[in-house]
């Protein structure tokens, strides 16, 4: 499981407005509701799909993306937000987006791909496309245009706007944001802009801040995959551990080469504990566990760190608000 940055969430329990109640919600997320909006604070991506999912039980959501992805600002993305503003034109924009997306979530990937008609701003976002996961690639598509506006007089508008999943009750408000075709069911994210509108000069594009900008995020894009490697090594070492049980943290750390307290430091750069990461280790390895007849429920609550069935049963539904056997049933019957 990947992480994305929390402003997302921040801003995303801040439009669902009265419907919610908006510090549970965060706090549900793991996230102190009096806490800073810090767009290095990361949350797991699945407590962040989790988080809007339950707000869509309270409130409608069916425009939450738009307005959501409408109110972001370059300045919220620090010094990546000024080399977005810094670049000569929106072609250069876009092209640093996919350089450096990395430095507010490792769950999606972004590229630009040739077109007929112009060039595809392309989102990629593995993983099943629940509710929370739909949501959320509606809010970066509307976003990617919402910041390319405040940077270059414009005007900037896409030929068409494809989106992977089945479209909302309503798209209304989708189109008039975009102010183009909306296609659902596109079967990829993408946006489609022509070479006019890339090589539109931006309002403050200047190479000499570029270049200096750069330099700095690409000494933060090193750090953090340096770091990316240490929680991918333990989330490695946990899964391989927990069929003797639920693994310590002195046990993994010390077969990385590291002290404990170096361990702990490391992950908690990365916005990470050791208890969060053994909990996500388990419930990805049971979900994907659960999708292999081969394997029992008891086999799986063994290979999962968990003494007893019932043990496991009353986690697996904690996490994913069903039981492991409901969970085959639906999958089987996908």
């Amino acid at each position: 499981m990947g992480y994305v940055t929390s402003l997302f969430a921040r801003k995303m329990v801040a439009a669902a407005g009265a419907g919610i109640d908006a510090a549970d919600v965060l706090a549900g997320a793991g996230l102190d509701p009096d806490g800073p909006w810090d767009p290095k604070a990361m949350i797991p991506a699945g407590s962040y799909y989790d988080m809007l999912e339950r707000i869509a039980r309270s409130v409608d959501v069916t425009d939450l993306p738009v307005r959501v992805g409408a109110s972001m600002r370059c300045d919220d993305y620090g010094a990546l937000g000024l080399a977005f503003k810094a670049a000569r034109d929106l072609r250069g924009s876009l092209s640093r987006v996919v350089r450096y997306a990395r430095l507010w979530t490792d769950v999606v990937g972004y590229e630009m791909r040739p077109d007929p008609a112009g060039i595809l701003f392309v989102v990629h976002r593995p993983g099943e496309r629940r509710l929370g996961m739909r949501l959320s690639n509606e809010a970066t598509l509307v976003s990617t245009i919402s910041l390319a506006r405040q940077v270059n007089p414009g005007p900037v508008t896409p030929l068409e706007v494809r989106v992977g999943h089945a479209a909302p009750r309503s798209i209304a408000a989708h189109e008039a944001w975009f102010g183009c075709p909306v296609r659902f069911d596109a079967g990829n994210d993408a946006i489609l802009l022509s070479a006019g509108t890339l090589a539109q000069p931006n309002t403050l594009g200047d190479e000499g801040i570029s270049r200096y900008l750069m330099a700095h995020l690409d000494a933060e894009l090193s750090e953090i995959e340096g770091e990316a490697r240490i929680v991918a090594r333990a989330r490695q070492a946990v899964a391989q551990a927990l069929s003797e049980g639920a693994p310590k943290m002195a046990d993994i750390a010390r077969g990385l080469g590291l002290s404990a307290r170096s361990f702990h430091r490391r992950l908690s750069d990365h916005g990470v504990t050791f208890q969060t990461l053994t909990e996500e280790t388990r419930r990805d390895l049971a979900e994907n566990l659960l999708r292999d007849e081969r394997y029992s429920l008891a086999e799986i609550a063994f290979l999962t760190g968990f003494a007893e069935q019932s043990s496991f049963t009353r986690a697996f539904k904690r996490w994913l608000g069903a039981t492991p056997a409901s969970y085959r049933r639906e999958r089987r019957g996908r």
